[in-house]
């Protein structure tokens, strides 16, 4: 059974930092896109950013082009998102998936979220 485990969220004020993880386990890394989804109280589910397969390109949403970067350690079956220049509309329960390419309609496999606050 596919197992993505996320971690890394937290409360943090307006314009710190977290690291969010995602290790992934029972599955070729390599062979998935990894994705980061979020969603907010109230909100539909949104994709935030995602490493592709093979080539590893990435996508960011356009809200946080310039303050989030992932990035993925093969060796460690372990794909990261730091946030930086968090804003309190950054809060969310953040979800970490697999699929075949990165895509807004979902995923195969989902991890359990981690909740990120941001304060004002």
């Amino acid at each position: 059974e596919v197992q993505l485990q996320a971690s890394g969220g937290g409360l943090v004020q307006a314009g710190g930092s977290l690291r969010l993880s995602c290790v992934a386990s029972r599955f070729t890394f390599d062979d998935h896109a990894i994705a980061w989804f979020r969603q907010a109280p109230g909100k539909e589910r949104e994709l935030v950013s995602c490493i592709n397969r093979g080539d590893r390109g990435t996508y960011y949403k356009d809200s946080v082009k310039g303050r989030f970067t992932i990035s993925s350690d093969n060796a460690k079956h372990t794909v990261y998102l730091q946030m930086n220049l968090l804003k309190p509309e950054d809060t969310a329960v953040y979800y970490c998936a697999a699929n075949d390419k990165c895509s807004a309609g979902g995923a195969n496999f989902w991890g359990q979220g981690t909740l990120v606050t941001v304060s004002s």
